[in-house]
């Protein structure tokens, strides 16, 4: 077999190449356990195929295989490496496969919407954030700044800070945060007082940081209450998920399902934001989540991954037929999983 695939990956025209990467992917996807050789063997095939696709073909590639665990990683770092930054995006946001490393050398060297991308993951360590601090245009800074997941020494909080001075926007993305110790919240507070003393700003940053944060508060003390609500059976999962997707709040919602699923929140917001819905659909399947709540979870997806949700009837259809027991089993193996990993 691998032999007759690698003699399909010979051939020259691009539309051939594009044809054996998806037949071969497939394939490769469809085993949950892929063997050492098996992943070898399909990396070669399609390191040799991603050269001779267009634009479009690598990133629908990307985007199919940018959260799966067992993508080799020399193909997460070819893709993550694309100099086309919608190629890269969605494997630079979820792939659990690339290292900080990885990510580092990337960080180092390619465009801000590779970085924009990397800003946005689950999980940042302090030295990835000090080379998004350090390189990061303004957009990049208000990304890391507010993702909670960006961890931070006390030298790259005080280089962004710095770095806001230039953009008002990057304290006040800061300022929402819910991890900010007494010391981090006094400087991000006192650096937009000084910048609300400047007459060419149109806005108080302090007294709207202020109110940001104390929304920020407001949210984080209503998802413990409705983790509560659940727990006692005062509110049912399904209302809880359809308010929180219809505000937009993939965060939250990934919170909601991880504690009432007893997974990781980085596996559930994995799960949620990846192109790939069956996760997220088995996850919701397991919690016994009703297709009204569930199209409001597709709804999210499809607004968050940049793509036009066409199939929410055929999703919808292909979520209802999900076994419950098959569910609750599949759950419990992910679980199994994080637990031994």
């Amino acid at each position: 077999m691998p032999h007759s695939l690698f003699k399909l990956a010979a051939e020259t025209s691009s539309d051939a190449r594009r044809r054996l990467l998806h037949a071969v992917t497939d394939l490769f996807l469809r085993d949950p356990e892929p063997t050492g050789m098996s992943k070898h063997h399909y990396g070669e095939i399609a390191l040799q195929a991603l050269p001779h696709l267009d634009v479009e073909a690598r990133q629908g590639y990307a985007d199919e295989v940018a959260a799966e665990p067992n993508l080799p990683r020399s193909v997460a770092n070819a893709l993550a490496g694309d100099p086309e930054s919608v190629v890269a995006r969605l494997v630079l946001r979820l792939s659990p496969v690339l290292t900080d490393g990885d990510l580092a050398a990337i960080a180092l060297n390619q465009s801000q919407e590779h970085l924009a991308a990397i800003a946005e993951r689950v999980r940042l360590s302090e030295g990835l954030t000090e080379i998004l601090v350090e390189r990061g245009d303004n957009d990049v800074l208000k990304t890391v700044g507010a993702n909670e997941g960006a961890v931070f020494s006390e030298k790259g909080f005080d280089r962004l800070l710095e770095r806001g001075r230039d953009e008002p926007a990057v304290p006040r993305a800061v300022a929402i945060r819910s991890d900010l110790n007494g010391g981090r919240a006094e400087r991000v507070m006192r650096l937009l007082v000084e910048l609300g003393e400047d007459d060419d700003l149109a806005f108080q940053p302090a007294s709207e940081a202020a109110a940001i944060a104390r929304q920020a508060r407001r949210q984080r003390l209503e998802v413990s209450q409705l983790l509560k609500d659940l727990e006692s059976k005062t509110r049912v999962v399904d209302d809880v998920l359809i308010m929180l997707a219809e505000e937009d709040r993939a965060y939250h919602l990934a919170q909601i399902i991880a504690r009432t699923s007893d997974i990781a929140v980085e596996q559930a917001l994995r799960a949620l934001l990846r192109r790939d819905g069956s996760g997220i659909a088995l996850a919701c399947r397991a919690l016994d989540v009703g297709s009204q709540a569930f199209a409001a979870v597709l709804n999210l997806r499809s607004r968050r991954l940049m793509f036009a949700n066409k199939d929410t009837k055929e999703d919808l259809r292909r979520y209802a037929e999900i076994d419950m027991k098959a569910a609750e089993r599949g759950m419990r193996l992910v679980r199994m999983n994080a637990k031994l990993a």
